[in-house]
């Protein structure tokens, strides 16, 4: 989608302009682009022969088109160029071993002997074949190897395993806090803090106020208000 995105920059960024526009006439701003000098060390700089550049062509070529191609670049890097090591990981699973492939991926991960590993992981399917035990994903897989007799195949699979793990999660967390803990609480205790951070996280868990009042009415206070 990049890709067909980059090849019909004019009519996709066009209509982007546009919208742009429309927000720009709301907000009473002029779009207007940067003063051109032949030379420009600092910034992005067109020079032409056409003295009348419009704007959405400035816009375009500065700043659309370096950001596509920086956005496909990066994405070739983090899928594409890694593809071979990472089909490695499908010989921990099926019968058929691409010994090629697990070399490699054996190289980038683990510093040990390559036989080592290939001797391990033949015994490891011959494991699965015995006990007629065949894990699609790899939680189920840790969990039926033994780290102890299969520590390398075990290493694999938590690598495997912590893989598709992002920085999203710790991030929401961040942004809840600065929500919660604003100038006007600065007197917050800690165990309040932790509570609100957790009501707000986990939205999905259901709590009735009857299990506040029980919570709240074992406390010690100056009134008995259990009926």
């Amino acid at each position: 989608m990049l890709e067909d995105l980059r090849q019909n920059i004019e009519k996709e960024f066009k209509s982007m302009y546009n919208e742009a526009e429309k927000m720009a006439d709301i907000l009473d701003i002029n779009i207007s682009i940067k003063r051109i000098v032949k030379k420009q060390a600092n910034r992005a700089n067109i020079f032409t022969e056409d003295k009348t550049i419009q704007p959405e062509n400035y816009y375009r070529i500065t700043i659309a088109i370096p950001y596509i191609d920086s956005f496909i670049i990066n994405l070739k890097e983090r899928f594409l160029i890694h593809k071979n090591i990472l089909k490695g990981f499908q010989c921990i699973f099926s019968g058929n071993i691409d010994f090629q492939e697990f070399e490699e991926l054996v190289h980038f991960y683990l510093n040990t002997d390559v036989q080592t590993v290939i001797a391990e992981l033949k015994i490891w399917q011959s494991k699965l074949n015995l006990t007629n035990q065949h894990p699609t994903i790899a939680i189920d897989a840790l969990r039926l190897c033994n780290s102890s007799i299969f520590p390398n195949v075990h290493q694999l699979l938590k690598i495997l395993c912590t893989l598709p793990v992002s920085t999203s999660t710790p991030e929401r967390t961040f942004s809840c806090l600065k929500r919660l803990k604003t100038y006007l609480r600065n007197t917050m205790a800690e165990t309040r803090l932790n509570g609100l951070t957790l009501l707000s996280i986990h939205r999905e868990v259901p709590i009735t106020p009857e299990e506040i009042l029980d919570i709240m009415a074992h406390k010690s206070r100056k009134i008995d208000i259990i009926l």
